[in-house]
């Protein structure tokens, strides 16, 4: 009786939060269903329990999470949102990541439980992650759980497609690796630090090809997107470099940072 409790709790509190936060997920307004419920809640099991293989083969404690929230597939990308998960010293895995209250230009960072991070309307029920190496486990774990550090280099103006190397926005991927370098090097106290050191370990952004009329339809049409933080050249070539989770498996993987990138499916 007691779990079940916990549950409709869980679910409830999750139905209110959707309702308000997303990241890598349309903003469109749909009730959840007891399908979606069913589905997030599984999906969401099945990763604690690779998760928690993972901890008892190797002792990591932190991997880079990431959900399909939505059909990416024209710009030739998989994953749409990722963030930090780690194991508590209760046993289960918390996420931290940055979400954008829909309609506004703004995002915040939020602690929340595997249901809560899959609980949703998803494109593709599937989750990714990559294990950070040994060397990266305890610096990384340690800076999570600091309310201080782990909020240090979020910034709250908010751009889907941020420019990667630039401070006036940031989005939610954004945020993730730059919280990285500053995890990684204790030099790292800015954004500009982190942005400094990613380019120096060969992080490359996804290029998206985006014309004149997408953007401007963009632009018009929501306040979360913008495309002045590009450079001109760029901008003006169609070219939109932004961070993708894609782009950060990738470059993650080839750098020798994490493991290569493992997924499970419904």
């Amino acid at each position: 009786m007691k779990a079940a409790l916990r549950f409709a709790c869980g679910c409830a509190a999750a139905l209110m939060f959707t309702a308000v936060a997303h990241a890598g997920r349309s903003c469109e307004q749909k009730p959840l269903t007891a399908h979606t419920i069913e589905q997030g809640m599984a999906l969401a099991q099945r990763t604690a329990q690779a998760l928690d293989a993972e901890h008892a083969r190797s002792g990591a404690r932190v991997v880079v999470l990431a959900r399909a929230g939505q059909d990416l597939s024209k710009y030739q990308l998989r994953y749409s949102h990722l963030g930090w998960a780690y194991k508590t010293a209760q046993g289960p895995w918390r996420v931290l990541h940055k979400l954008n209250q829909c309609g506004t230009a703004t995002g915040d960072l939020y602690r929340q439980g595997l249901g809560e991070f899959f609980l949703d309307d998803l494109w593709r029920q599937e989750a990714a992650w990559v294990v950070p190496a040994p060397a990266l486990q305890a610096p990384l774990f340690e800076l999570l759980n600091d309310p201080r550090r782990s909020v240090a280099l979020h910034a709250r103006p908010y751009n889907l497609v941020s420019y990667a190397w630039g401070q006036r926005y940031q989005q939610s991927n954004q945020w993730a690796i730059e919280t990285l370098a500053m995890a990684a090097e204790s030099g790292v106290g800015t954004r500009e630090q982190a942005q400094a050191w990613l380019r120096f370990k060969g992080y490359q952004p996804t290029p998206l090809k985006l014309g004149a009329f997408t953007r401007l339809g963009a632009r018009a049409g929501t306040a979360n997107v913008a495309f002045d933080d590009h450079p001109n050249e760029k901008r003006f070539a169609d070219r939109i470099e932004t961070v993708t989770v894609d782009s950060v498996f990738e470059w993650l993987a080839r750098s020798g940072m994490a493991s290569a990138p493992q997924a499970l499916a419904l």
